[in-house]
């Protein structure tokens, strides 16, 4: 693929009405919408306004739960997680920008399961890079996208929303 820019609109529009079918086909009374930090929050403001849902959106820092926050470079801006309400019982939607091992879902869950067992979570992904190296999948994908090897997707926001695909420095 070539370096440049994508729109994210479209592929917004499509997850919006995936996850409309979803919510109806999993009767998901009143889901709780979760943005992982920091692209997935940008794509969960657009969406939880499109969906118009009535629950205040939340928003998930997980860098205390990933599996590398310990090595040599990590250096991350930790900002707090705000969950608007119990997630106990609840029906979660938790969204991010990009899926790729499967990692950030794994560090979301265990952190998401610290503040209780929901009812439910379902994924929703602007892009699936498909290398993964969990067995975590998502529900919802705006689009797939094959990378080269020195190749990396970058989302710029939030407004506007872009996909950036650059080579690797």
């Amino acid at each position: 693929m070539v370096s440049g820019t994508l729109s994210v609109d479209a592929l917004l529009d499509k997850m919006a009405r995936e996850t409309r079918a979803l919510i109806s086909h999993r009767s998901l009374d009143d889901p709780l919408m979760i943005g992982i930090r920091t692209g997935g929050v940008w794509l969960a403001e657009r969406l939880h306004q499109q969906l118009e849902l009535s629950s205040p959106l939340g928003v998930m820092d997980i860098s205390f739960y990933r599996d590398d926050f310990t090595q040599a470079g990590i250096n991350p801006k930790v900002q707090p997680t705000q969950l608007p309400c119990p997630t106990e019982g609840r029906h979660i939607i938790l969204v991010d920008d990009v899926i790729m091992t499967g990692r950030t879902i794994r560090a979301a869950l265990n952190e998401l399961f610290d503040y209780g067992r929901p009812a439910s979570v379902s994924l929703i992904t602007l892009l699936d890079l498909q290398r993964r190296e969990l067995p975590i999948q998502a529900d919802v994908i705006g689009g797939t996208l094959a990378l080269g090897p020195d190749q990396v997707v970058k989302l710029n926001g939030p407004d506007p929303l872009s996909l950036t695909i650059r080579q690797r420095d």
